[in-house]
């Protein structure tokens, strides 16, 4: 890949080492003759990361999900470097920034460009979510009546806690503690799963990438709260306008190491186990 002469560092200040790390990092990329910029603001103004090569981002995913909108529109991969909690977005442990951020910005890397989703409520003009859209009721304590339409056809009408639409990427977030499937990343489609629905029935559904989605409160006296990646709220939804989901036409490119693996990460975050006596984890399965 192209070596990274510009980047921007993104810091989480309030996560244990995070600025520390920044200050190897950065010194790091003094020594390599990249010129970069730092912030401890997670929400970044527009156009920040122009002329950037590349953002790293310090911190937990939450700290990467503030960032994914403007690196989007702008087209700048984002380097995740964990100090937070599971780290399924912030891939590079502090231990492996220190090793490889060197010969990273001298591309050692690869990119992944993950879909996002775009929501909306009416006409407005649409967020970008990396991990997932919740509609749920404006009151934590109430019921939602949703109805969902899928390109224009009535999919049905669900009573529920709520409904979340989630990226593959997203899909091992909120989506996987509301009982949906994990989805590779590399998969461009949306999960709806409904949120403790009234129905046993009521599943999550797998939607084709090109598919248009549109959900009307059917709520008697309810407002609806729209969150964008659990972090930003979009506006309210009161019954007429719809909530419009689809995914965007916009990619997040994600940094990774060259021999980053996926299920490697599913099996560490997740701490799965049981290999079986003929394979040793990481190894191939037999032909």
């Amino acid at each position: 890949m192209s070596p990274i002469r510009s980047l921007a560092f993104v810091v989480n200040a309030g996560k244990p080492g995070a600025p520390g790390l920044a200050r190897e990092l950065m010194a790091t990329a003094r020594r390599t003759g990249a010129r970069f910029r730092h912030t401890a603001r997670q929400t970044l103004p527009r156009g920040y990361l122009r002329g950037c090569d590349a953002c790293c981002v310090i911190g937990g995913d939450g700290t990467l999900l503030g960032v994914a909108g403007e690196a989007a529109r702008a087209g700048v991969p984002i380097i995740g470097v964990n100090r937070g909690g599971l780290g399924f977005l912030t891939t590079f442990s502090p231990e492996e920034a220190r090793a490889n951020f060197g010969a990273l910005l001298q591309g050692a890397y690869r990119i992944d460009r993950r879909a996002m989703i775009a929501g909306s409520i009416g006409s407005a003009a649409p967020d970008l979510a990396l991990n997932d859209v919740l509609i749920k009721a404006e009151a934590n304590t109430r019921l939602v009546r949703l109805e969902v339409f899928a390109d224009g056809e009535r999919v049905t009408e669900y009573l529920c806690d709520g409904l979340l639409f989630s990226t593959a990427t997203g899909s091992t977030a909120y989506n996987l503690s509301a009982g949906g499937p994990i989805v590779h990343p590399s998969a461009k489609v949306i999960a709806m799963t409904p949120i403790c629905p009234h129905t046993l029935s009521n599943r999550t559904v797998i939607f084709q990438e090109s598919v248009k989605l549109q959900v009307f409160n059917r709520t008697e006296g309810a407002s609806l709260l729209v969150a964008i990646d659990g972090q930003r709220k979009i506006g309210v939804s009161t019954g007429g306008k719809p909530v419009r989901i689809s995914i965007a036409r916009l990619r997040l490119p994600l940094v990774q190491h060259p021999k980053y693996s996926y299920f490697s990460v599913l099996r560490t975050k997740l701490n799965w186990s049981g290999a079986s006596p003929e394979m040793k984890p990481g190894s191939q399965a037999p032909g």
